[in-house]
């Protein structure tokens, strides 16, 4: 029988040693392929905290990404954004924030533990959140980070109000300001939308709409979710046969065609996502369907760089889309392949990956069902 093993480098390979962790695999059909399920375990969480640790202080480099309206708007990416300057733009030091908080949640024993909540606290404090608030209440300032830094806020913000520690009842108060604004923000927006936008980049609608999902249905924001759903019908219901074989783009760090499915599993009732699935993407079926990964050439060049992050987010939408559904778990062993080819890059790499890439790989360690095997 012939097997092919696929690694997941050094930073799992070291830490899976250290930890005494027996690595799991899942077996698939005739071709015997043998992935390993990568775990994020204790050592592991330590490797991924260094790098927002790291870099939430780090104020420069940094791209504001800003619209100016005259000189007083000419200040540091500190004065503008005392909460969210570090990690070189405000959406990264955003999900940042939300790694710490997702590591510390999942390992209270996490090393550093009480330095993280420092920052956390430091950062995230009454008064920052409500200089953030007036930035977007600018003139100019309306549509800022619409929506990919909107969807981070949100997740963050449910990974806060999800873990029950003291230090995050003081950062959900701390940062509601922003929470309920955001939201507003999207209860705004969406009805003028016309059409989704279906690139591989922050402004996916796809992508923005479940991660406010997910934070509506968590606290229950029954608006949102309701608005969420129809908007989500109204853009995606008909769609068919997403060519999702001219996937990557040179700079995706989403799939558009998978960040859509993963959206509609959420909103949609489970045999109508059948049906409409059958459709959309009807080969992924197929116990046999392939997916290669999205090879980087180039990891000091900020814009290809992004590849490794298309890998994680696959991974994510993949795990989603065969979520309860037997017939799709195969896909997870493409979601695996795709979260070891690029994890070992993620710690001691330069800096153009390292400020964000972490919190796309805990989110996808995050999405893993090790209790379910591929048949």
């Amino acid at each position: 029988m012939k097997s092919i093993y696929v690694f997941f480098g050094f930073l799992f390979l070291i830490s899976c040693k250290k930890g005494g962790e027996k690595s799991e695999a899942i077996i698939t059909n005739e071709d015997a392929v043998e992935i390993v399920i990568p775990h994020l375990n204790l050592n592991q969480a330590k490797r991924l905290a260094s790098l927002p640790l790291h870099c939430v202080d780090v104020e420069y480099p940094n791209k504001l990404n800003q619209t100016l309206g005259g000189e007083e708007d000419l200040q540091t990416p500190k004065a503008l954004h005392p909460a969210f300057y570090g990690c070189f733009d405000w959406h990264s030091s955003v999900h940042g924030h939300w790694s710490l908080v997702s590591l510390l949640k999942q390992f209270p024993k996490l090393e550093n533990n009480a330095e993280i909540k420092e920052k956390l606290l430091k950062n995230i404090s009454k008064e920052n959140i409500l200089t953030e608030v007036a930035y977007f209440e600018g003139e100019y300032n309306k549509s800022y980070e619409r929506t990919y830094g909107w969807a981070w806020l949100l997740k963050l913000a449910e990974e806060i109000h999800t873990w029950d520690d003291e230090t995050a009842r003081i950062l959900e108060s701390n940062l509601k300001p922003l929470t309920d604004l955001i939201v507003q923000k999207y209860l705004e927006f969406l009805p003028k939308l016309n059409y989704p936008i279906r690139v591989g980049e922050h402004t996916n609608t796809a992508f923005g709409l479940s991660f406010a999902y997910d934070y509506a249905k968590t606290v229950n924001q029954e608006e949102l979710i309701r608005l969420i759903d129809k908007r989500a019908r109204d853009f995606y219901l008909y769609d068919v046969d997403c060519p999702i074989n001219w996937e990557p783009s040179g700079f995706d760090f989403l799939s558009p065609c998978l960040e859509e499915a993963a959206l509609m599993k959420r909103v949609l009732p489970i045999e109508e996502y059948k049906n409409w699935l059958s459709k959309f993407l009807p080969q992924l079926s197929n116990k046999s369907f392939t997916l290669s990964v999205g090879e980087v050439s180039d990891r000091t060049d900020g814009k290809l760089v992004h590849l490794d992050g298309v890998n994680f987010s696959r991974a994510w939408s993949l795990n989603k889309i065969s979520e309860d559904l037997p017939e799709y778990y195969h896909l997870q062993k493409i979601a695996n392949q795709h979260i070891n080819s690029s994890l070992s890059n993620v710690v001691g790499d330069s800096y153009e990956g390292g400020h964000w890439l972490g919190s796309f790989a805990i989110y996808a360690l995050n999405s893993i069902s090790i209790d379910k095997k591929v048949d």
